[in-house]
């Protein structure tokens, strides 16, 4: 009979691993019904399992504060990721018009960034077995052959975007020129005062 409960919870279990954080900064994991830490939800994100993360007063949405705060600890190791560049541009684009642009570009090259990865992984599993060493091998190998090729392709993308953004520039002071060639305004970028004159005599 006490089977049944059991069987029954199974089946009406959210796929979704619920973690609640308590203000003693503690997180509770329902699903073992313990208390974990950081690390622990670090080892849910690389073995891919689906989570939540909310507040257990209010049920606030908490799930990317805690991956926030699992990115800092990483950074703040030996081997950080983000160079502090990076960090002062991605901060800029806060507020401002290009923060959609920028979050959507760096979301995109991640995704295929792990596909390529899992791609490789799954490949070498095929060849190799259950060896993960020799599939990590296998992905350095080809980061080391691909990674100057890429950051090539990147600097030609970055080179390509700020000849486009010039020209932009451009088209849109000529535009206004045209607009506002039969007015005159202070410190506007159309004909020096006086040429008239100089051509009329």
């Amino acid at each position: 009979m006490a089977a049944n409960p059991n069987a029954t919870g199974a089946k009406t279990e959210s796929p979704v691993r619920m973690i609640k954080k308590y203000p003693n900064r503690r997180l509770y994991d329902t699903k073992t019904s313990s208390y974990i830490t950081l690390a622990d939800v670090k080892q849910m994100v690389l073995k891919q399992e689906d989570f939540q993360v909310v507040d257990a007063k209010s049920g606030d949405e908490l799930t990317r504060q805690i991956l926030l705060q699992i990115i800092l600890e990483e950074e703040s190791g030996s081997v950080p990721m983000f160079s502090s560049d990076l960090l002062s541009q991605m901060i800029r684009s806060y507020g401002g018009a290009m923060q959609g642009f920028m979050g959507s570009y760096l979301e995109k090259n991640v995704e295929a960034f792990q596909q390529m990865q899992k791609s490789l992984q799954d490949q070498s599993q095929r060849i190799y077995g259950d060896n993960s060493r020799a599939s990590q091998e296998l992905w350095s190998q080809f980061m080391n052959l691909q990674g100057p090729a890429m950051q090539s392709l990147m600097q030609a993308y970055m080179d390509q975007s700020q000849k486009m953004f010039v020209q932009f520039q451009d088209q849109m002071q000529n535009q206004a020129r045209n607009m506002f060639s039969g007015f005159s305004f202070p410190g506007f970028p159309g004909q020096p005062q006086g040429k008239p004159e100089s051509d009329s005599k």
